[in-house]
């Protein structure tokens, strides 16, 4: 065992109590918070664990795992890194289970427009976050952490240098490449789409035709009926003269 967990959102006023309780267990517990409806995008947990905390004249904090000169300390949680993996069976399980579904509807292409729509939506979450720290900093309500300003820097310094003019050309052929692309498939999706509606018309004109093909049989088929009983009723009547005059005649 190595932790416990709870739904949160948040971290509660109990927490640092239940956490002493789970020492008997582990001598450093972790705590594990899963947001269970998660509003943001990326991993719906935060993970942290207890120290104490000790802050001098200066109001720099450090951090003592015991402390043994007698000072004063107060007990606070410490937010660490986290990050969700399966292992290699689950992995081959899921893989296996994702064979058997066939959803015509979602397509590679699709999938990849739906991850990269939710990548840029996450990186503005976290841009966001850096932006209101930073704010934060230079108000003065919380203090410079110098391992964030270190993160930054890396940041900053991994980003394209984009007045390099070899930088931009790359940059242009790869919108234009990645723009053809998409003209492309437009054509293609255009062109299939007027090809389904001219086969659909041409089905249409079929149905119709061979649809009034079997009325105008119907009606000539009951002309004809209508024809063969009138000549017949004729022909009954007439026989029927001819046996009255004969009966005339006889008489």
């Amino acid at each position: 065992m190595i932790g416990w967990y709870h739904s949160g959102p948040k971290l509660r006023a109990s927490d640092l109590e239940i956490n002493e309780l789970f020492k008997r267990y582990t001598p450093n517990p972790v705590l594990v918070i899963v947001d269970v409806k998660p509003k943001d995008i990326g991993i719906p947990t935060d993970a942290y664990f207890a120290i104490e905390e000790i802050k001098d004249n200066i109001n720099a904090t450090f951090q003592f795992a015991n402390n043994q000169d007698g000072t004063a300390t107060t007990k606070t949680f410490m937010h660490v890194p986290s990050e969700i993996e399966a292992e290699e069976a689950e992995e081959i399980g899921v893989e296996h289970l994702l064979r058997d579904i066939k959803d015509n509807a979602v397509g590679t292409l699709s999938t990849r427009v739906t991850d990269q729509l939710h990548s840029l939506k996450g990186l503005q979450a976290r841009l966001e976050e850096i932006r209101d720290y930073l704010g934060k900093v230079v108000a003065g309500t919380l203090p410079v952490n110098h391992q964030i300003v270190y993160n930054l820097q890396d940041i900053f310094n991994l980003l394209p240098n984009l007045g390099v003019q070899e930088m931009t050309r790359s940059f242009s052929v790869k919108t234009n490449d990645q723009l053809l692309v998409v003209y492309l498939s437009s054509l293609i999706r255009a062109v299939i789409a007027l090809h389904n509606l001219i086969n659909n018309k041409i089905e249409n004109m079929r149905s119709e035709g061979a649809a009034e093909g079997k009325e105008e049989k119907k009606d000539e088929k009951e002309k004809k009926e209508d024809g063969a009983a009138g000549e017949k009723k004729e022909g009954d009547k007439e026989g029927g003269k001819e046996a009255d005059d004969k009966k005339e005649g006889k008489k």
